[in-house]
């Protein structure tokens, strides 16, 4: 390994960009509690990358946003309502330029909120798949989801 492929490790270990990496859920919709199937895939962008494992990351907010009539300043709030990690797969290696896919079920927290989104306030949830890794971690980012109720 030359100079410059070991910087361009380095710069992939501090960027996240060691790998490409995308989650797939079967269904649009998902309830609180249900056992949700999904598919992480993950590709080596160069050298080899040493995983401790395939994530899923839930995460869901509520957020506020009104004009304040006597000041007439924008108010903004928001409060992590879930945060949750759901490990799908054990550490494994991907070699240069290779592609896995994980798939697996976990259980959505049975604590989350539906998605709703009012004149004043919305709750919004997001998921992501995650590849553990030296440095920071490979993932595909945070894409909405929606939360349904049941009854």
């Amino acid at each position: 390994m030359g100079f410059f492929d070991k910087v361009k490790s380095m710069v992939n270990a501090v960027t996240g960009g060691a790998a490409k990496v995308t989650i797939q859920l079967q269904q649009a919709c998902v309830f609180p509690g249900d056992t949700v199937s999904v598919k992480i895939t993950a590709t080596s962008t160069g050298a080899e990358l040493k995983s401790k494992g395939v994530y899923v990351d839930v995460w869901a907010e509520e957020r506020v946003s009104f004009k304040d009539d006597s000041s007439k300043e924008e108010i903004n709030r928001s409060k992590t309502t879930v945060q949750q990690t759901i490990q799908i797969s054990p550490a494994f290696v991907l070699a240069p330029s290779e592609t896995k896919s994980f798939e697996g079920t976990f259980q959505f927290p049975s604590n989350v909120m539906p998605t709703f989104a009012g004149s004043l306030c919305q709750h919004v949830c997001q998921i992501r798949g995650r590849i553990e890794a030296f440095g920071n971690d490979p993932d595909s980012g945070y894409q909405v989801i929606n939360v349904g109720t049941k009854g």
